[in-house]
């Protein structure tokens, strides 16, 4: 899944840079000069020359007349340049899945939403429900070191206010979404100025059930944040028929604004994907790896909506010329990296392991928050389904 498109090139008002033909003389520019209404204003290696627009034209008018003088090789603006932004984050180096190539090229997406003034997505509220999070420091628990900016939450397990994660899944997926970022610490996250919304639907085992889930789904699309992570998943075989309560949750948040995802499912089947991805309105999410192909563990059917880096080994090949060439299955992968505790939840670092379509979800949420937090559909509150075809319509083919 690709980064959101980068804004319309920009140039110099007023300006636009010339090369004139070879063997033009100097009167001749001089004329044309006089006849265009421009004046030098720079010398530029290779017979160019930066021309001041003096007439009030824009510079597409411009560049349309120069480009008809016979004695102009080429008429181009004058375009801007803007450094990229590159984190420092040590563990940066380990992403591949946020770099270009078969990541999500955040670069490009971190620059565009810098300048549209909502850099790594401030404003934005992502609801994480899962494990919990690392997001306070007590006797027992630490808050993750790289983790900061949070909103009240909700342990849906033990029910009270303290959703604090005994297992580390749901920082690691805290971490994809909105990791502290270019802070010379941990790694980085995708919308890293975001507030975490951390509730907590799954115990230390990494296992929660249908109504605890529906409960904790309502009470968060309440609160309207800007998207609900689901790094969760039934079994293939349980139906909607099955689990009526999250079903009826889901298009809740549906109708509240809240733009939904969730895991497609780490069965590795073909045809079936998971619930709550395959209900209507989420965006279900599946799992590639740093090679671009799709995950061994991945599912794969017409209900999955995009898909996006989760780490691991390339599955079996597809009877088409790219798996044949670049896939290479049975030979080791790529994890994902975040920061999360590891041996005890008060010691953090970067483990290896992570892989799964719990681990591609958030990349997509982080992408949720960074489209409406920039307003690119034009609105705070676009729809969820404005939202769902907007990252379908600017993902790259995998």
């Amino acid at each position: 899944m690709a980064a959101p498109a980068a804004s319309a090139a920009e140039f110099v008002p007023g300006e636009v840079i010339v090369k004139y033909r070879e063997g033009t003389t100097a009167a001749e520019r001089t004329d044309l000069l006089r006849d265009s209404d421009t004046a030098l204003d720079k010398r530029l290696p290779g017979n160019s020359r930066e021309l001041e627009i003096r007439d009030g034209d824009t510079v597409p008018e411009k560049l349309a007349e120069l480009r008809r003088d016979p004695d102009v090789e080429y008429a181009v603006p004058n375009f801007v340049a803007r450094a990229s932004f590159s984190p420092n984050d040590p563990g940066y180096g380990r992403q591949w899945n946020l770099r270009d190539g078969f990541g999500i090229e955040m670069p490009a997406a971190w620059d565009t939403a810098r300048r549209l003034g909502a850099p790594g997505a401030r404003g934005a509220t992502v609801a994480v429900l899962d494990t919990g999070v690392a997001y306070r420091r007590t006797r027992r628990f630490r808050r993750a070191p790289d983790l900061h900016g949070f909103t009240r939450g909700y342990d849906f397990v033990d029910r009270d206010r303290r959703p604090d994660d005994e297992n580390g899944h749901g920082t690691h997926v805290a971490g994809t979404l909105a990791q502290t970022t270019n802070n010379r610490s941990g790694a980085a996250g995708i919308a890293y100025r975001a507030r975490i919304m951390p509730v907590r639907v799954l115990n230390s085992a990494g296992e929660g059930d249908a109504g605890t889930i529906a409960r904790a789904l309502r009470w968060t699309a309440r609160r309207r944040p800007d998207v609900i992570n689901l790094s969760l998943e039934f079994g293939t075989e349980v139906r909607a028929a099955d689990v009526p309560d999250v079903v009826s949750a889901l298009r809740y948040a549906h109708r509240r604004g809240v733009t939904v995802v969730a895991a497609g499912g780490n069965a590795g089947e073909d045809g079936r994907i998971a619930l709550p991805a395959r209900a209507p309105g989420v965006i279900a999410v599946g799992a590639t790896t740093h090679r671009g192909c799709r995950a061994a563990y991945s599912n794969e059917g017409r209900d999955l909506d995009v898909v996006a880096p989760g780490g691991g080994e390339d599955a079996a090949l597809a009877d088409n010329p790219y798996d044949s060439a670049v896939c290479r299955p049975n030979q080791p992968g790529r994890w994902i990296f975040q920061q999360t505790f590891t041996s005890s939840p008060r010691r953090f670092g970067l483990p290896r392991g992570y892989e799964g379509t719990s681990m591609s979800a958030p990349h997509v949420s982080g992408i949720v928050a960074l489209v409406r937090a920039t307003r690119r559909l034009g609105t705070r509150r676009p729809s969820p389904a404005a939202v769902e075809a907007h990252i379908e319509r600017t993902a790259r083919d995998a």
